[in-house]
This record gives C-alpha cells, structure tokens and sequence, in this order.
C-alpha cells in the first residue's frame, strides 16, 4: 500500500460535516452561471461502464439534468455483448436525441472501461455502475484521466478494495475531479430539515437509531456445470456470490447503514453481530439469511440495523431516530423521503407533529442535480471517502454478523484480505475465485472457520 494502515483510520467525524449541508442545497442550480467543462463545447459526455438495470437507471437521471446545458450518452462499456447491445437499444428509445453512442463507442471486454473512459474528455462523467468487484479500477482510471466519476454502491466487496478506492479519491482531491456516490439519500433535503431539528434539540438528545430491511425470500439455485464459470459467476452472483458484490445485505443495507452514521454524526468503533439461515435453507449462495448487527459509535450512542430474507414474514424498510422526548422517522420505503417527528416515541401515523416540505424530487435526481451543478461551476465535490467509511461500517457488520462476534473499525480498516487478488488481470478465461461443491454449494460463513478480514 502506499499509505500506511493509520492514516486510514482517520477522524470519523470530520467527514460528515457536508452531508446535510449539501442536501439542503441540492435543487438549488445557478442559472446562467458559466460552464467550467473543458472542451470546445458545453456538452456534458457520459460513459456507461456496466450496462444492467443500475446503470441504465443511473443513465436516466443524469439526462433529465439538462437545465444548464446538453448532456449526452457517449460511451458504452460491458464485459457481455448482449448488455451493451440490450441497453442501446432501450436508452436509445428512451432518450431520443440524447444518445449518441454508434458502434465504434460500444466496448465489450475486461479493458472496454478503459476505451469508453478514453474517449471522454476531461469534465465528462464516467458512470461506473458494473459490479463491485471491480468499481476501485474503474474509478481509479476516470480519474488518472482527469474525467468524473458517478459510482454505485458498494464500492468493494473486500477492505483491500476499498483502501484502493480510498486512494483513488485522494487523487481524485488533488485533481479536482469530481466524484458522486451512489447513496442517494444524503441528497434528500426533507432528511437535511429532519437533521436540522435534531440540532436544534426539539426532539431532545439523539439516544439510538434503528433501520431495517427486512424483505421476502432470495435464494440462489444449483448453478449445475456453470457454477464454476467466472463468467457465469459474474451473471449470477451479484447478490450471491461475496467476491461479485459484496453480498445483498451489504448490497442493500449500506443505505441504512449509511443513513444512521449520518444521524449520528459519526462513524462506528464496534459491530456485534449474528447471523443465521432459514430452516429448511436450500440456497446455494454465501448470504446469511438474517443479520443482526448493533453498532456502538464514540459517543457510546447505539445503532440497530437488521436484514432479513424470509418467506410471508413482516417486511419494513425504514429508518427511524429515538431522542429523548421524541422518535422521528428518517427514511421509507422504497428509499422514499418519509420523514416525520412524532409527539411522542409511538410512531404512528396518527401521532405525527411535523413533517418538512416534501422533497420535489426524488433522491437519485437530487443527486445528479448536485454533481452537474458541481461540475459547470466548478464546486468541490468528492464523496468518495463518505462512500468508502459507510462502506468500512457496512463490511463491519457483515464480518461480525458471519463470526458471531465484535468487530472493530480498526480490525476493518486495518485489514488487508480481498476475494480475488488478481482482479487487474482478469479475463474471460480467468479462473472463478470461489467454487461450489459438487452438490452446487459454495462455501457459506461458518463462525469460527469464516475469514473476511
């Protein structure tokens, strides 16, 4: 590494300051204020590296962001054909007019990120929504190239991939690059003026926090004679598979996780965690399918954030704040902007006392109406350390939850494991780094003989 394993376990805090400030900020665009994009003209150029349903989605938002000038898709990059081809063609429809991607800047292969980031110019956007796996190489190259960069979550799957993310937003810093997060909700200003109550203590002193995502069944089935594939591992194993994409609760949970460190203003110091499979389980993948995980932050303060997969069961996907006179709710479904302060700690919907003005637009939209604004007027804009601690905190609770035992943020941030340790060299005939038995079971976490970091 070239920084050492201390500077990476850096003031918590400080890196939380902005979170509210730019959500409560975030519809605000400076009308004619002057283009800062450094090329001939004031097109915004967008590459798509990682062509599924996410970064379509991400695709979308950004081209609605059109108020202070043109923004173009320019660039499409996969490791399958059919995903580039499948996501012109639906973009295309979608977008008419703001699609200009013809066959020569459609990229197919493990270095296609790299041809699709080089027909960018500097101030363009590189959209790196593929699995997480290998996003630290993505971003890392955006950003030698002095071209932005939009990143979804998680960041990496392994603490060695995000202390390559950690350097690439350094540089990123350095460079006045601009790098967006794919944590939405920081972006929401009805969570901002949720936040600003708390400060002004009208719900009292902040004592704990609560999210959860609890949510029906997803078991992965015998994968038969491609179970072994690299290739068909990277189809199927994004929720599946750790070494793909970080595993679904952390897939899916790093919102919630993200948004009590934000609530609370700081990031973790322990994790106690427990996990364990439905009875009866006949899924073949490495999840849990329950996670329990209770986070202690420097304060001493508490934060519970539970996952769960199970069939006909009760579902929520929410965040809620516990003060001393009042509970609040921070987060809905859906990652909707459900937000409210009741009068009392009974939530209920009839024992609400205030609610903010709605957010106009949804929390993805705000997030790319922040970044554009930053990149035309040249604003500071680096979220990539913000990304990399919710998701230090994130892989805390995975490791503690499938050792049964407390983890540190130094045991994370201080750990140097990965899943695959030759993702620069990764190719199509690349063996597949993990195997599932005969019976099509790959290895699961058992407490005890489990390592992830």
């Amino acid at each position: 590494m070239s920084e050492s394993k201390q500077d990476l376990n850096v003031n918590r805090r400080q890196f939380l300051q902005q979170g509210s400030s730019v959500a409560a900020g975030a519809a605000v665009l400076a009308a004619g204020a002057p283009a800062v994009h450094a090329a001939e003209d004031n097109t915004i150029r967008l590459a798509l590296l990682g062509c599924g349903g996410r970064g379509r989605g991400a695709v979308g938002n950004a081209l609605k962001i059109d108020d202070q000038g043109p923004i173009q898709l320019y660039a499409l990059a996969d490791v399958h054909d059919g995903s580039v081809e499948g996501s012109y063609n639906t973009l295309s429809r979608q977008f008419e007019g703001k699609v200009d991607v013809p066959e020569e800047r459609r990229f197919v292969g493990f270095q296609a990120y790299k041809e699709a980031i080089d027909v960018l110019r500097p101030g363009d956007v590189a959209l790196c929504t593929t699995r997480a796996y290998i996003r630290p190489l993505h971003v890392e190259y955006a950003v030698s190239k002095g071209v932005n960069v939009f990143m979804e979550k998680p960041f990496a799957p392994d603490p060695a991939g995000l202390h390559r993310m950690l350097r690439a937003g350094e540089e990123a810093e350095k460079k006045n690059v601009k790098i967006a997060a794919g944590l939405q909700c920081r972006h929401s200003p009805a969570r901002a003026a949720l936040i600003e109550q708390i400060n002004e203590g009208v719900m009292g002193d902040l004592q704990y926090v609560r999210a959860n995502r609890l949510g029906g069944r997803g078991w992965l089935g015998n994968q038969g004679d491609q179970a072994n594939e690299m290739m068909s591992q990277l189809r199927f194993g994004r929720n599946h598979l750790f070494w793909v994409g970080s595993g679904q609760m952390v897939d899916f949970l790093i919102h919630q996780i993200d948004e009590c460190c934000w609530l609370l203003d700081e990031w973790p110091v322990t994790c106690q965690g427990m996990g364990g499979r439905e009875v009866g389980s006949t899924d073949r993948g490495q999840n849990c399918d329950v996670y329990t995980m209770e986070f202690t932050f420097p304060s001493g303060r508490k934060a519970f954030c539970g996952f769960r997969r199970a069939q006909g069961a009760h579902n929520e996907f929410a965040t809620f704040v516990h003060c001393t006179k009042k509970a609040g709710q921070f987060s809905g479904n859906v990652h909707r902007a459900t937000v409210h302060i009741f009068q009392d700690q009974r939530i209920a919907g009839d024992n609400i006392e205030w609610s903010p003005e709605p957010d106009a637009h949804s929390p993805w939209d705000y997030q790319w109406i922040d970044l554009i604004d930053a990149i035309r007027n040249d604003r500071p804009f680096n979220q990539c350390r913000r990304a990399v601690y919710a998701d230090y905190a994130s892989l805390m609770g995975r490791a503690a939850a499938h050792s049964n035992r407390i983890v540190s943020w130094d045991d994370v941030v201080n750990s140097d494991f990965q899943f695959c340790d030759y993702l620069d060299e990764l190719d199509y005939d690349s063996p597949a780094p993990v195997q599932a038995g005969e019976d099509g079971h790959f290895p699961q976490p058992i407490a005890g003989e489990w390592t992830e970091l």
